[in-house]
């Protein structure tokens, strides 16, 4: 399958062209195996609450994530969209871990 220029683009801005872009990576990849409120993220990164949020309005705004329930029941999942373009965010992940 042939990937969305655009949304390659997207990606790579969102994933290497921006601050936090690794710890946005690191979510994407822990929401891949099971969807996780914002409290179970932080816990599992050992980031900041706020910080974490922060990545979290981030990816919602681009479209990788969506979200189900209310206040502190909110559940993180990926996006459909980010679920059509999974062969591009892995291409990044392994460029990006190769790199370390």
């Amino acid at each position: 399958m042939t990937s969305d220029p655009d949304a390659k683009r997207l990606l790579w801005f969102v994933f290497t062209g921006t601050r936090g872009g690794l710890n946005r990576l690191k979510i994407i990849s822990k929401l891949k195996e099971k969807p996780l409120n914002i409290n179970q993220l932080a816990k599992e990164f050992g980031l900041d609450y706020k910080a974490i949020q922060h990545h979290i309005k981030v990816l919602e705004k681009n479209n990788l994530i969506t979200k189900m329930g209310e206040k502190y029941g909110i559940m993180y999942f990926i996006s459909t969209f980010l679920e059509v373009n999974m062969e591009t965010f892995d291409e990044i992940e392994g460029k990006l871990a190769k790199s370390k």
